[in-house]
């Protein structure tokens, strides 16, 4: 080799290095733009938890240890046995009596002690954050609520509770109930539908004069108007309940332990399933029927 080559050929590898040192940096800018996505985010193939199974929801319990009941009068058995009192031994959720079959006697082994009743007559949609906390005492297995007939039942439309605010105060209820209660199981029972109440009691002379005592005004005031704004008012009541059972639906379904049981509103009773004494709250029939309703939705396999 001359000398006048060693320099040329000096010059030439290190062109060729310089260009294997581009290509390299080239592909390593390929490569890292290949891991972020169009908008700049992480890849999903780059993402540390990539390969990582979802986790998978809580298991549903079909016989559940211990049973709490949160609600109104009608999960206290109100005017279910004698006029004007509470009959709990006839309640479809912790009742004692045989004939009723509630849910404590179907799914838990000891109800006498791992079943509590903390509904309350009359009780609102705001009273059920009270109840929760009750209930948390006694850490149950399942709880069950069913109430909002009261929101609806006002002496006129005008009073009903709004549906934002049902929806707020049975959101804050539940967040409560799982903040205490982070295993424990939800069944949550729609609100009746009040117009077959109105459609169904009113055949009966001795139901309707007792309503004029000022039973569920909002709906069933004046039953034998069949008027346009009667019947108006009561298509709002009736329109108020669905927009309750809308939000109850809603808020249960983005909880992975909580069963919203929309058959309570669809189903047809009638006036055998009133109580004889005031053709509004369930008999031991319906109450009876109730304990069925929510037994089948307890039990289903899949949510």
């Amino acid at each position: 080799m001359t000398q006048i080559d060693r320099p040329f050929r000096l010059r030439r590898h290190g062109r060729r290095a310089r260009r294997t040192r581009t290509v390299t940096a080239v592909s390593a800018l390929l490569l890292a733009l290949a891991s972020c996505s169009a908008d700049g985010s992480a890849s999903p193939h780059s993402s540390p938890s990539a390969g990582r199974q979802a986790k998978p929801a809580p298991a549903w319990h079909t016989h559940p240890g211990s049973i709490a009941a949160l609600g109104d009068s009608i999960t206290v058995g109100f005017n279910a046995c004698t006029i004007l009192s509470e009959c709990p031994e006839v309640s479809w959720a912790t009742g004692t009596d045989p004939k009723v079959d509630s849910l404590a006697r179907r799914l838990v082994k000891r109800p006498a002690t791992h079943s509590w009743n903390f509904a309350r007559a009359g009780a609102l949609i705001n009273d059920l954050p009270g109840q929760v906390a009750a209930a948390a005492v006694r850490k149950p297995e399942l709880v069950t609520i069913l109430i909002g007939a009261n929101d609806a039942c006002r002496p006129g439309v005008g009073a009903m509770t709004p549906t934002a605010t049902f929806r707020a105060d049975f959101t804050r209820s539940l967040k409560a109930l799982r903040r205490a209660l982070p295993h424990t199981q939800v069944y949550v029972a729609a609100v009746p539908d009040l117009m077959r109440l109105w459609s169904e009691g009113r055949k009966n002379p001795l139901g309707k004069e007792v309503w004029k005592f000022g039973i569920c005004g909002s709906m069933l005031r004046d039953p034998d108007d069949l008027t346009k704004p009667a019947q108006d008012r009561r298509e709002k009541v009736r329109e108020r309940v669905m927009a309750y059972n809308s939000a109850l639906a809603d808020v249960c379904g983005k909880d992975p332990l909580c069963r919203f049981d929309p058959t309570v509103f669809d189903y047809r009773f009638t006036g055998r399933q009133l109580s004889t004494w005031d053709w509004f709250h369930p008999g031991a029939g319906g109450q009876k029927e109730l304990a069925e309703l929510a037994f089948r939705t307890i039990t289903r396999r899949q949510g």
